[in-house]
C-alpha cells in the first residue's frame, strides 16, 4: 500500500511542475516584497528558523524584504489553506511543515486543501532532528530500558506530545509499533508544557527536537536515550540511533520552502536559487546548526517532492491503523 501512495503522491507533486504557465521568472525575481507565510506562532522552533531566513533574504534577492507572517491554528492547515489559495507567483511562500503540506488531509479528511496537490514543493532546507528523553530521575538509561518498562505493564506506558500529529507524536507511536509495546500520548499545548511534564514525572518520556531538549539535558533535568535519525547529532555526542535497535527507524522534523501549485518551473527553480543561497551562506548554516542543531539540506524541487511522498506514504499506516485524527 505504502509504494501505492508514494507513486500516486509524487505523480501529484510532480505534476504542480506540468501546469500550464502562471509567472514567468528570471532573475527579476523578487522586485518586491515576498510573503513568508509560518503555520505555527511567533517563538518556536520554525519561526526562528523562519527569522533567520528572513533576515539574510535581500543580499541573496534583490535588495528585498522577506515578511513573516505567522498564522497559528489547526496543526498548521490555516496557514496551508491561505497558501494553498494564494497566486502562484512567487509572493506568497510558506515555510513548509509535516502536517500543513503533507500529511493533513490523512490527519483531517474534511480539510479543505489535499497536501500533496496543493503546493509546488521549491527547497528542502533542514531537518531538525528528535530525540528520546526521560526525567533525570528515571531508571531508565537506554531504549532497551523503555522499551523492557512499557512492555512489563499491561496498559503500557505514558509520553507527553505537543500535540495530535505532531512528528513527536507519531515518531512515539512508530516505535510502540517496531517494538510491539503500548505507549499513551498525553497531548499538551505546547513545547514548554511537554517538557515540564517529563521534568515533573507525570509522564514517562518524550520525543522532542534536540534544540527544543538540549537545554534540559544540559542542565541534566532530563536524559537523552535514543535519537530518531539514523545519522548522529554532534550536539548530543555519545546518543545512539533507535535505528541502531530497530533498523530502517527515521522521524524528524524537516522544513523547507513551498508555493501554491501551478507556479512556472523556471520560477520554482529562480526561488530555490535564492533560498540554496542563503541556507548555505556560512552565517546562516552555523547559526541553524548551532541553535537548532539542524541538519542542513538544500537540495532541488524534485528532492522536496520526494521527502514530502515519502512521509506521506510512511506516516499513512500509522495514522490509519492508529485511528488518529485531529479533528
Amino acid at each position: 500500500m505504502a509504494l501505492t501512495v508514494t507513486r500516486r503522491t509524487l505523480a501529484g507533486l510532480a505534476g504542480a511542475f506540468a501546469l500550464p504557465c502562471l509567472a514567468r521568472a528570471d532573475a527579476s525575481w523578487p522586485d518586491r516584497q515576498v510573503r513568508l507565510i509560518v503555520p505555527f506562532g511567533a517563538g518556536g522552533a520554525v519561526d526562528t528558523l523562519s527569522r533567520i531566513v528572513a533576515n539574510a533574504f535581500g543580499p541573496a534577492a534583490n535588495g528585498q524584504t522577506l515578511v513573516v507572517e505567522n498564522r497559528s491554528g489547526a496543526g498548521g492547515t490555516i496557514a496551508g489553506q491561505a497558501v494553498a489559495q494564494a497566486r502562484p507567483d512567487g509572493y506568497t511562500l510558506m515555510m513548509a511543515d509535516l502536517g500543513a503540506n503533507a500529511i493533513g488531509k490523512v490527519l483531517q479528511p474534511a480539510l479543505g486543501y489535499d497536501p500533496a496537490t496543493a503546493f509546488t514543493p521549491i527547497i528542502h532546507l533542514v531537518n531538525l532532528p528528535i530525540v528520546i528523553i526521560v526525567p533525570a530521575t528515571s531508571r531508565v538509561r537506554t531504549l532497551d530500558d523503555l522499551v523492557a518498562l512499557a512492555r512489563g505493564r499491561a496498559d503500557g506506558i505514558t509520553y507527553a506530545s505537543p500535540g495530535v500529529g505532531h512528528v513527536s507524536h507519531l515518531a512515539a507511536e512508530l516505535l510502540a509499533r517496531r517494538a510491539g509495546v503500548k505507549f499513551t500520548a498525553v497531548h499538551y499545548r505546547s513545547g514548554a508544557d511537554v517538557l515540564r511534564s517529563v521534568i515533573a514525572n507525570e509522564t514517562e518520556f518524550s520525543f522532542p527536537s534536540v534544540s527544543t531538549a538540549l537545554p534540559f539535558v544540559r542542565e541534566e533535568k532530563v536524559r537523552a536515550i535514543a535519537i530518531g535519525t539514523p545519522r548522529p547529532v554532534p550536539a548530543l555526542p555519545g546518543v545512539p540511533a533507535v535505528a541502531a535497535q530497530y533498523p530502517g527507524f527515521e522521524a524528524m522534523t524537516w522544513h523547507g520552502i513551498c508555493g501554491p501549485a501551478g507556479m512556472d518551473a523556471a520560477l520554482a527553480a529562480r526561488i530555490n536559487t535564492v533560498f540554496r543561497a542563503i541556507v548555505t551562506n556560512p552565517e546562516v548554516k552555523s547559526a541553524v546548526e548551532t541553535r537548532q542543531a539542524a541538519e542542513v539540506m538544500a537540495g532541488s524541487p524534485a528532492d522536496f517532492a520526494a521527502l514530502v511522498a515519502g512521509d506521506i506514504a510512511k506516516w499513512t499506516p500509522v495514522i490509519r491503523e492508529g485511528n488518529i485524527r485531529a479533528e
